[in-house]
């Protein structure tokens, strides 16, 4: 795959386009695709999704430099505590998947387009079930409702789980989770106005939220995060972006590194995607991740290569970020 001259001059000498199906529709996708970088310091991931245009997508490419080329923050702990994902799926099988890896802390996706409120608490009191009185429970509406919907949802939804840890994004507008926050006995975490937003600290200063919930890759690396979080004084949460192994670890990294760390994080992601292009995938057990920087096998890279179409429109979307530099 051509590197751009912008990142050959950074020390980028490998490029190689992935792509891996999803065991289920997540975020409403069913294949999981990106770029693998190669510099000094290791491999590292691009993966913006699709629907995220050049100027987004820039800060993933900053990213995925910045791990590929200086080392890693130094670690302060050696495991993360993760939650298991329940994607919208019926309750019988939210109750299953709930118990995979012995997290104690469960994010349930709900207000997906299609569901009911009914649905959703269903949803959530079988994983309540499963998981026992002891559990913590959030949800995440990935800013789907108006503030109306959520000022109805969510009474509804914390007594189903039997008590919310916290309600993620369950509006778009900064000011209207500012006024869900003063109405209701729920805690609020932000996640998209963070990492989708021109200033990640403005949810922070309206006193918005509760909880921020961090993503490596689109808020421009690991360090860049590390400085936001002393910044906006706020617990953090950190989460994928669905990647693969190699992306996953840079968000483990963040977790490993952060002074304080209350929250169970988003990173036990790995059993969402069918396969994994490291040999040793960060898998959750005992509700923990190991802090590791696993490494790509050819194999791995060979099997889940991507096809000429799909590799070209990689080519593409580097080049354009690369000239954003």
């Amino acid at each position: 795959m051509h590197i751009p001259t912008a990142l050959r001059e950074r020390g980028i000498d490998r490029a190689l386009p992935w792509t891996i199906p999803m065991t289920t529709r997540f975020r409403g996708i069913t294949e999981r695709d990106g770029v693998l970088l190669h510099g000094p310091a290791g491999w590292a991931e691009f993966s913006p999704f699709w629907d995220y245009g050049v100027e987004e997508s820039v800060p993933w490419l900053r990213s995925a430099l910045a791990d590929a080329t200086e080392p890693r923050p130094a670690p302060v702990r050696d495991r993360i505590a993760v939650n298991v994902t329940i994607p919208v799926v019926p309750a019988v099988l939210a109750h299953r998947i709930a118990t995979v890896g012995g997290a104690r802390t469960a994010k349930i996706k709900v207000a997906d387009p299609g569901t009911s409120l009914a649905e959703d608490a269903e949803r959530l009191e079988a994983v309540r079930d499963a998981l026992g009185p002891d559990a913590r429970l959030r949800v995440d509406a990935n800013a789907a409702w108006t503030l109306e919907q959520a000022l109805e949802a969510l009474p509804v939804l914390d007594r189903a789980a039997g008590g919310l840890e916290y309600a993620e994004q369950p509006c778009a507008e900064i000011e209207d989770l500012a006024a869900l926050r003063r109405a209701l006995d729920v805690s609020i975490a932000a996640d998209e106005s963070v990492r989708r937003a021109e200033d990640p600290l403005r949810v922070a200063r309206a006193e918005a939220a509760d909880v921020l919930v961090m993503k490596v890759q689109p808020l421009g690396g690991v360090q860049r995060c590390l400085d936001l979080a002393e910044q906006a004084d706020l617990p953090v949460v950190v989460s994928s972006a669905l990647e693969s192994g190699v992306g996953l670890s840079a968000g483990v990294a963040l977790a490993a590194a952060l002074p304080d760390l209350p929250y169970a994080c988003g990173l036990a992601t790995a059993t969402l995607l069918t396969g994994d292009l490291v040999t040793d995938p960060l898998l959750a057990d005992g509700g923990t991740l190991p802090v590791a920087r696993p490494e790509p096998a050819p194999d791995l890279l060979e099997r889940h290569a991507a096809p000429a179409d799909l590799a070209t429109a990689w080519a593409q979307r580097l080049t354009e970020c690369a000239e954003q530099l």
